[in-house]
This record gives C-alpha cells, sequence and structure tokens, in this order.
C-alpha cells in the first residue's frame, strides 16, 4: 500500500472518530426515568425493601399504567420498634424525591407507606416542622415547586394523632400542597388510625383486600 494511500486512511479515520467523540451521549439519567415511579415506605418489623403490602400496591399501579414504565424506590430505613429512627425514612425519602425532581421532571412520583411507613411518608410531605421539634434535629420541608413532581401520596394505616402521642412523637399534618393529592386509607376499627380497638385489623392482609386497589385507583386517576 503506498504512503499516500496510507495517510489519506488515517485521515479518514481521524474524521469518523472526531465525529463520534464530538456526537452528545444519550443521557443516562433521562433514558432511566421511568413514566412513574413508586416512592415506598414499609411498616415496621417488615424485611427491606417495600413489604407486602407495599409490593401487593405495586403491582396493582403496575396493571393499571398499561404499557407505560413503572419504578420503584424502597424508603431507606430501620422500620424498627424505635420511632426515632423513622427520621432516616423521611430524610431517605426526602431525598430522592427531590433527586428525582431534579433528574427526571417529567417522572410523576407516587409516594406511599404503610404503619410506620405512612407515618415518614406523612411527615415528608409536612410544610413545617411540628411544635416543639428543633428544626436543626429533623429534615427540613420540602420546597414547595417539588410538589409539582407528585402525582399522589396513598397512606395506608397511617398513625393517627392518639396513636402519634402513645408512642411519644409529634402529630402528622400532612402539608396543604399535598392534601388534595392525598388519600389516607384506613381499615375500620383499626386502632392506629381510627378510634376502633381491633388491632388485628392492622395488618397487611386486612389492608390488602380492598384497600390496596382503592390506594392503585387513587393513584392512577392522578397521572
Amino acid at each position: 500500500m503506498s504512503t499516500l494511500r496510507i495517510i489519506r486512511l488515517l485521515g479518514a479515520a481521524v474524521v469518523v472518530t472526531s465525529a463520534l467523540l464530538n456526537t452528545p451521549a444519550p443521557s443516562a439519567s433521562a433514558a432511566s426515568c421511568p413514566f412513574t415511579q413508586v416512592v415506598f415506605a414499609r411498616g415496621t418489623g417488615e424485611p427491606p425493601g417495600v413489604g407486602p403490602l407495599g409490593q401487593a400496591f405495586v403491582d396493582q399501579m403496575r396493571s393499571r399504567v398499561g404499557g407505560k414504565s413503572l419504578g420503584v424506590y424502597a424508603v431507606n430505613y430501620p422500620a424498627s420498634d424505635q420511632w426515632d429512627t423513622g427520621l432516616d425514612g423521611i430524610r431517605d425519602a426526602g431525598a430522592h424525591v427531590v433527586s428525582m425532581a431534579h433528574n427526571c421532571p417529567n417522572t410523576r412520583m407516587v409516594l406511599g407507606g404503610y404503619s410506620q411507613g405512612a407515618a415518614v411518608m406523612g411527615f415528608v410531605t409536612s410544610a413545617a416542622v411540628p411544635d416543639g421539634v428543633d428544626p436543626a434535629t429533623v429534615p427540613k420541608p420540602l420546597q414547595p415547586d417539588v410538589a409539582e413532581h407528585v402525582a399522589s401520596v396513598v397512606l395506608f394505616g397511617m398513625p393517627n394523632n392518639r396513636a402519634m402521642n402513645f408512642l411519644g412523637e409529634p402529630p402528622i399534618v400532612i402539608g396543604p400542597i399535598y392534601q388534595p393529592k392525598t388519600i389516607q386509607l384506613c381499615v375500620p376499627d383499626d386502632p392506629i388510625c381510627s378510634d376502633g380497638l381491633e388491632f388485628a385489623a392492622h395488618n397487611v392482609t386486612a389492608y390488602q383486600d380492598g384497600m390496596v386497589a382503592r390506594g392503585a385507583d387513587f393513584a392512577a386517576s392522578r397521572l
């Protein structure tokens, strides 16, 4: 092969390589952004992940979004009987919601939780730090514009004021921006979220019988 031909081939290779290097690569974050994402906090004592009730809710949501993509984020926190550690969940869930709003602005988030997880997610929506709580010790409330990226909030068996007082924790106040897009589901006589005293009502099986479908219907209607 002549020297001139080698030079021409090398020149062509440089042009092609330069074009490839200067072509914008597809955004990895954009490609991984689902149509909607369920951000779920499991209940006390449930194994890491979204928990049985959370999984049932995710499954119901998948059947309602059709061919559209659905992502899942399990809030990372202990979910132990030491409720003060719920702050870890509030911090993790809030940080994730803010990250998704920034990196995947077109993704419609569905926030959910069961029992202690519902309390965690309820606090995430709060517009202000509860009275009597040192703001320096808890996560800051989310900025109002973040709510635009949250399609709905679905809370199963969220502890009422009586339950939170018994646990020595402040009451949960859903922020005004989130109230119109929030549904609180409580099995009749569940002592955690109602005035009832039937402790057997506060279990996953009781909530899977109809409540999960109601929550999914509510969430899907707001996507």
